[in-house]
């Protein structure tokens, strides 16, 4: 399934919100503009989602509470929604849609109140809250039906597509030095520390397939480099271990915390387009890598959909001009973010815009010198 729409209502710095989603969707926009927030409303619906650990009074938590959610350019509505269509094609008839509305309890509580919870499926409308039994006992609108087993039978495919969600922005650091660092990690592992423990659990088979693909790909990116492979030390910890060119053979192994920091995003990145089906939310993939290389970042991912069975959907925000500078980008999939004194907005190109995609220019030549800060020469005078 694809997400084809994503609505949101006083959710971070939107006050509304209304873009169509692509298989392959990038956001644009300045610093502060809520490209991270946009994400996150998806991996919100993860956090709800999840068969442990997770519900809507955590994943408010986790996120500092609803003061924090709530857009504060809202008025008089105290309302969070978040209004998703999905579908089995980019372009096809709508499947499922799910929406959220919640709110604080009021009157001194200090729990959030689901007020509105709906799911459609073909058009047709399976759940509607509240109801009766929510008004005979409001407690129950602690929690919504994603989160619960026994009342989301008849849409587990949404709650599941849901709760598969992948998020990554790997920081090298937090790879490297994993064991030193030590403390306590984000479930979901979205900074990569625990990156070797996955690669540890994937099984074998896969695991060799991946890294044979990944392999393939680092020896056109990184100069001398002749293999990678997977190993364990003799306490059994893993490790990615990397031969280059050396004049002494066997010579010229190298383990992670050695490896560039351009290398372990990389090395990320590959992974996570390789890894499962479910909707994969990349922040920044072009983070220390060589511009050369993140140029090829689209057609990569590209390359990596034409492959598998079954086509997952990405959705990533990006500064990077060498990225947008591929022709191969499809501008329907573009997001632009701006802000405002009254909250961020978001819209899909223009006509103009489209038509000049059409006539040979980019996306980088035409869309990313619109999220310029307007006043981003005086910062040199500062």
């Amino acid at each position: 399934m694809l997400v084809t729409r994503l609505k949101l209502k006083n959710w971070r710095n939107f006050r509304t919100l209304d873009v169509p989603l692509r298989e392959v969707s990038y956001l644009l926009g300045p610093n502060a503009s809520g490209k991270s927030n946009l994400l996150d409303a998806l991996r919100f619906l993860r956090d709800v989602s999840k068969p442990k650990g997770g519900g809507l009074q955590t994943a408010v938590d986790e996120r500092g509470g609803i003061s924090k959610l709530r857009c504060l350019h809202a008025r008089k509505d105290n309302e969070i929604l978040l209004d998703v269509e999905l579908s089995d094609q980019v372009d096809g008839p709508v499947l499922w849609r799910y929406v959220l509305g919640f709110k604080p309890e009021g009157k001194g509580g200090q729990r959030i109140m689901v007020s509105t919870e709906q799911v459609w499926h073909q058009g047709e409308l399976i759940l509607d809250r509240p109801g009766e039994a929510d008004k005979r006992d409001t407690l129950l609108l602690t929690q919504t039906h994603l989160e619960q087993i026994q009342a989301n039978t008849k849409f587990r495919d949404l709650v599941d597509f849901f709760g598969a969600t992948s998020y990554l922005h790997l920081v090298p650091q937090l790879l490297k030095f994993a064991d030193k660092i030590g403390g306590q990690r984000l479930e979901d592992d979205p900074f990569g520390q625990g990156f070797l423990e996955r690669l540890a659990k994937t099984p074998e088979r896969t695991r060799t397939a991946r890294l044979s693909k990944i392999n393939a790909a680092l020896k056109h990116a990184l100069p001398q480099f002749k293999e990678l492979r997977f190993a364990k030390d003799d306490l059994g910890h893993p490790h990615l271990e990397a031969l280059y060119a050396h004049y002494r053979p066997n010579a010229g192994w190298q383990s992670e915390e050695h490896f560039s920091d351009g290398t372990l995003r990389l090395l990320g990145l590959l992974w996570a387009l390789l890894e499962g089906n479910s909707l994969l939310l990349l922040e920044e993939p072009e983070i220390s890598l060589n511009d050369a290389i993140v140029k090829e970042i689209p057609l990569i991912i590209n390359r990596i959909q034409r492959d598998r069975k079954t086509r997952r959907q990405v959705i990533l925000s990006t500064h990077s001009e060498a990225l947008l500078s591929n022709p191969g980008i499809d501008g329907r999939g573009v997001i632009l973010l701006a802000s405002s004194q009254e909250g961020s907005s978001a819209r899909t190109l223009e006509a103009d815009e489209e038509n000049a995609l059409l006539a040979g220019f980019s996306v980088a030549e035409v869309v990313l010198p619109k999220t310029r800060p307007e006043t981003v020469n005086q910062l040199g005078l500062w």
